[in-house]
């Protein structure tokens, strides 16, 4: 089986998370003609650090950037990293070649469900969620919030891209994910493990205020049309909405996703 294409990031702090989480996984660092900000100064320097190659793109500023072309470092100003010479009509912003975060088995995903008997352990599920800016976006919630894993579908899903892996903002790094064919399947699986199963519905009677937190609960929100599918609202042990406390009735995938892992973690 071919390996993974790299994925082309342009949020320094995603390429930062995969050189602290995997070392390796950072191929290449472009920077920008007119040298580079803070944060991918720190992208350059680390990724130096490791020996991946860090290339600075055609119509290099001499002074206006602290980063210049060449093989030595720039002695003149604190910080800057030597660069290679630039690559032959290649030109644009900062970013670097990222090798995707290899997924977890479903399995290992779950592994101390049960052990986990004071309700501390928090999962996520993701239903067919098609914009892969609502997909970073929980990732990132995921990482913040301290979930412990997050099962995503395969069919009819946004897809782990490059767009993804920049707005989720280094969760991708921090979070296990496992992608399953048969999300049903896989909340049977988390049910045998331990877990419970916690449906987000706006119909839902209660709120998730109401949701006892004295189990590990794996929490699935549908996607952004149709919620969740009838057979995985099927597979909850319980359900539970969000109230709105003002005129708008409704949020968006990504930020359910944070203000109800919010109010179970919190």
């Amino acid at each position: 089986m071919a390996a993974p294409k790299p994925l082309r990031l342009t949020n320094p702090h995603s390429v930062l998370a995969a050189l602290e989480h995997r070392p390796g996984a950072v191929r290449e660092v472009q920077l920008p003609p007119r040298g580079a900000n803070e944060a991918w100064q720190q992208v350059a320097e680390r990724a130096q650090a490791q020996g991946v190659p860090v290339e600075l793109l055609p119509g290099a500023a001499d002074g206006r950037g602290g980063a210049r072309r060449g093989g030595g470092r720039d002695h003149g100003a604190p910080g800057a990293v030597a660069l290679s010479e630039p690559k032959d009509g290649r030109s644009g912003s900062a970013c670097a070649m990222v090798r995707p975060a290899p997924e977890a088995r479903l399995g290992d995903l779950f592994a101390d469900g049960a052990s986990r008997d004071e309700g501390h352990g928090l999962w996520l599920a993701l239903d067919q969620v098609q914009d892969p800016r609502n997909l970073g976006a929980v990732m990132r919630s995921a990482a913040f919030f301290g979930a412990q894993g997050v099962v995503l579908t395969r069919d009819q899903s946004a897809p782990l891209s490059a767009v993804a892996y920049d707005t989720a903002s280094g969760g991708m790094e921090c979070v296990p994910h496992a992608t399953v064919t048969n999300l049903r399947r896989a909340l049977d699986n988390a049910r045998d493990a331990g877990l419970w199963i916690l449906g987000a519905a706006g119909e839902a009677e209660r709120d998730v205020a109401q949701v006892p937190r004295d189990r590990p609960w794996l929490l699935v929100l549908g996607n952004e049309e149709r919620g969740l599918r009838r057979l995985t609202r099927e597979g909850c042990d319980d359900l539970c909405r969000l109230t709105p406390r003002g005129g708008v009735d409704a949020l968006n995938v990504s930020a359910a996703a944070a203000a109800l892992l919010a109010r179970l973690t919190v």
